[in-house]
């Protein structure tokens, strides 16, 4: 599975006081951190930014280019300019630059799909539709649609599209998460060819900080069950960049037999083992969320 490094973001004090101050160095040791750790991504999120995105989306994107040259970049942000800039000095990778992300409102994609196609980029395809989040698969089904119908008739093939489909919180919206994987298993027909990605951490947003990582990864080898591409994630996560780079396929075995209805013999297994199964019932609905699933 591909690893798109999330942490080169403004909401991170650190990263937002670099981009507000033009201070390249923050930026550049986050870039060869992501590097040393094996993301085959990296996303520069800079959130709305309104005021002067146009001017440091280009600047992030050279700054990063500068110390690792040979990653492709994500660039995130609302800011529609602040995109078309960047493009406009991004130097060739192995990989196209991927925009993310392209809403399914005919406002953005009307005017971000010929970026897409100017720049020969690929983009994430948010399931985001004129109402807000779609309320199940089927609703996801229909937007992914649209927007996909929309960039093959302006010339981009399935495969430069990556489907993301909305990671929900856990503790809030534990269906959507059920709605997510059963969307997941429908997207190859949908759109064949077509790559997948999405939020993973936003399954953890709201629960304890030491509960992120537990959640994080078992739902990422969950959603390989049905062929998840790829994962905008959390760098500093060791035990999910190892099962993501096929080192653990010990956990992806189990946690798929839980998820076959083949309950496993607890008492055999280590605490890690136990706490994934417990995990994975949890995301399954089996049993109720609480901050404490871990210790009952």
């Amino acid at each position: 599975m591909l690893l798109i490094g999330e942490s080169l973001n403004v909401i991170s004090k650190k990263i937002g006081k670099a981009f507000k101050e033009r201070d390249p160095k923050p930026i550049q040791e986050e870039a060869l951190f992501q590097k040393e750790k094996g993301m085959d991504y990296i996303d520069i999120n800079l959130g709305p930014a309104k005021k002067d995105g146009h001017e440091l989306m280009p600047w992030v994107v050279q700054t990063v280019q500068e110390v690792v040259p040979d990653i492709p970049l994500a660039l995130d942000t609302s800011n529609i300019d602040a995109i078309e800039a960047a493009l406009k000095v991004y130097k060739e990778t192995s990989q196209a630059p991927l925009i993310n992300s392209i809403m399914v409102r005919p406002e953005r994609y009307e005017r971000m799909v010929p970026i897409a196609v100017e720049h020969s980029a690929d983009f994430i395809a948010l399931m985001w539709g004129p109402e807000g989040l779609p309320r199940d698969e089927n609703e996801r089904a229909a937007l992914a649609v649209e927007l996909i119908y929309f960039a093959n008739e302006a010339g981009i093939a399935n495969e430069k599209i990556w489907v993301d489909g909305i990671v929900t919180p856990l503790n809030i919206q534990q269906p959507q998460l059920m709605s997510l994987m059963a969307f997941q298993e429908m997207l190859p027909e949908i759109a064949p060819g077509a790559k997948s990605t999405c939020g993973l951490s936003n399954i953890s947003n709201g629960p304890p900080d030491h509960l992120r990582p537990i959640l994080n990864q078992t739902y990422m080898v969950m959603l390989m069950k049905y062929g998840m591409y790829s994962v905008i994630a959390d760098p500093q996560d060791d035990q999910l960049i190892a099962i993501a780079k096929g080192n653990r396929q010990d956990i992806v075995d189990l946690v798929h037999d839980v998820m076959d209805g083949n309950e496993p013999d607890m008492d055999s297994l280590s605490k890690e083992m136990q706490d994934y199964v417990k995990t994975v019932n949890v995301i399954l609905g089996k049993t109720l969320y609480s901050d404490s699933w871990l210790e009952i």
